[in-house]
């Protein structure tokens, strides 16, 4: 439904280099960058887009794992990147019985997810 999603970063290089170590942890990758902008996906195709800009605070973005070791590896590195805990790895059985995930605020104070669907 949703083709690609965009923020704004109060900071774009932090912001940048944050994004490009928890999202590498997840699988993605710069596909794209010009003048202030990086887009950021698999498979060649940008799907998640930071730039320099007035922040909006109140978002959440979750970003799919393969697997709960990614939800675990993304977590450390975000906390490692200067990311604040906003819930630990783990199942959320509230939303279906293989829910897991983890959540940081970013310097933004964004709710970053990672989630898996998956058993495992």
């Amino acid at each position: 439904m949703i083709d690609h999603v965009g923020i704004e970063v109060s900071d774009y290089w932090e912001a940048k280099n944050f994004y490009t170590a928890v999202l590498g942890a997840l699988g993605y990758e710069v596909v794209i960058e010009y003048e202030g902008h990086v887009g950021f996906g698999q498979g060649g195709k940008p799907d998640f887009w930071i730039h320099q800009g007035k922040p909006t605070v109140g978002v959440h973005l979750a970003f799919r794992a393969r697997s709960h070791k990614e939800v675990d590896r993304f977590y450390q590195i975000a906390l490692q990147g200067g990311a604040r805990d906003n819930g630990p790895p783990g199942l959320r059985t509230h939303y279906h019985p293989y829910y897991y995930g983890a959540f940081v605020l970013d310097a933004d104070g964004r709710n970053i997810e990672a989630v898996c669907h998956e058993k495992t």
